[in-house]
């Protein structure tokens, strides 16, 4: 969509217009964020080293999967088979925190207890905790912070797995080993399982849901920080909806101010489905009150107590919601410049990883961008936005080549590998 003058002048007055930023430097600035995390110094991106692989699981065998995310939990059974995996049974259930407050042993007893008629005949749990934590070479970890609006009590220095385990022996359980793995690695281990994974130069892991998050394979001699040798390679988790090295404008730090973690998970908020909603009311209430709308556009805008990330996403497609005629055209615009500016962003997060991995050189096999979310997969407006930017910038100006793919139940999928190949 192009950009009337008019809503041009609002944004970058407000200093939230798509453009701020040249994706050059964007770029280049997530890329040296990367190197200092890999090499252990300070940086807004934590580059998390997993301590997992990727690879192919031999048939017969089955996994019990933990699936923790941003909103709904889910504890499911997986079987691999000769035409790949297999989810046998999947319970579906709130996020324990997500609704009310929850201490971190009702969250572990609540897992157990969810895990435990999944259990018979598995040779592995897989663990898929998507929030920060910190992970130790025996795959497990503790969490860094909560965050996606799910309050957890008393968390600190709790190792995630052996506190599942624990549960699991107090309700008669089987000892089984347990993987903890990311999210964005999962997805990430879904598509190494895959058989086209052979057509692919490299993957990457992309979360654009709920929450924002990314991840890649190094080698292992370029994390510094592990002072591993080389001649190997590990997932790492980059936690890249913590980076802020970018600009924010008015309606980013307003909204920043009001949420539960302040100067917290800044990249997120800038492009994720919990945050882009709220990013797109708080533009419209904003244009209403420098006077953009009509008396009855600016009511309309107003009174919008809550719009959600979808309904925002239907607004930047062109659906007029509570506005008419020219006030409608207005709010369009204005939303699908949040969408496009979260767009950009994620261009740039995928850009840099391409860069620094060395991966999307070949156009014959391009790097395969593994991706899940409500954002990535339902929002009209982000994704014809990402995919254009990847076009224009990534492959026309870098010549860089990716592919993004999305598959059902990739986390539980990428759970259910990790369990099977990295115990």
């Amino acid at each position: 969509m192009v950009l009337s003058e008019k809503a041009l002048e609002f944004l970058a007055a407000h200093g939230m217009e798509p453009e701020r930023f040249p994706m050059r430097e964007a770029t280049a600035a997530f890329l040296s964020e990367m190197e200092l995390g890999l090499a252990g110094r300070s940086s807004s991106l934590d580059m998390i080293p997993t301590w997992l692989k990727s690879g192919s699981v031999i048939p017969g065998r089955r996994a019990a999967v933990i699936d923790a995310g941003g909103t709904n939990f889910r504890a499911s059974l997986v079987s691999f088979t000769d035409d790949g995996p297999v989810i046998e049974r999947c319970e579906r259930s709130p996020m324990p925190g997500s609704l009310a407050p929850a201490t971190w042993e009702e969250f572990e007893d609540f897992s157990a207890r969810q895990l435990l008629p999944m259990l018979d005949g598995v040779q592995g749990i897989g663990f898929c905790f998507s929030y920060r934590a910190a992970i130790t070479p025996e795959r497990d970890g503790e969490v860094i912070a909560m965050s996606k609006g799910v309050e957890l009590t008393g968390y600190e220095g709790r190792r995630i797995c052996a506190d599942l385990k624990a549960a699991l022996a107090r309700l008669g359980g089987p000892d089984l080993p347990a993987v903890l793995v990311n999210d964005t690695a999962a997805v990430t281990l879904a598509a190494a399982a895959d058989a086209h994974a052979r057509d692919y130069d490299g993957l990457i892991g992309l979360i654009c849901g709920t929450g924002q998050n990314s991840c890649c394979i190094v080698d292992t001699e370029h994390i510094g920080k592990l002072g591993l040798p080389g001649g190997s390679s590990m997932l790492v988790n980059l936690e890249s909806g913590c980076f802020d090295r970018w600009p924010r404008g008015d309606f980013d730090m307003e909204l920043d101010r009001a949420s539960t973690l302040p100067g917290d998970h800044l990249l997120e908020k800038m492009t994720s489905g919990a945050y882009l909603g709220e990013l797109c009311r708080l533009t419209l209430r904003g244009a209403a009150r420098d006077g953009l709308f009509s008396g009855a556009g600016a009511a309309a805008a107003m009174g919008l107590d809550t719009l959600t990330s979808a309904e925002a996403d239907r607004l930047a497609c062109g659906g007029a919601g509570p506005f008419d005629d020219a006030d409608a055209k207005l709010a369009s615009e204005l939303c699908c410049a949040v969408f496009r500016r979260a767009a950009r962003c994620t261009c740039a997060n995928i850009s840099a990883i391409l860069v620094l991995t060395g991966t999307g050189l070949n156009d014959d096999l391009p790097t395969c961008v593994s991706a899940d979310g409500s954002v990535i997969r339902f929002s009209r407006a982000f994704r014809s936005c990402l995919d254009a930017e990847l076009a224009a910038f990534t492959r026309g100006l870098l010549g860089l080549n990716c592919v993004i793919r999305t598959q059902e139940e990739a986390t539980t999928l990428g759970s259910a590998v990790a369990a099977l190949i990295n115990t």
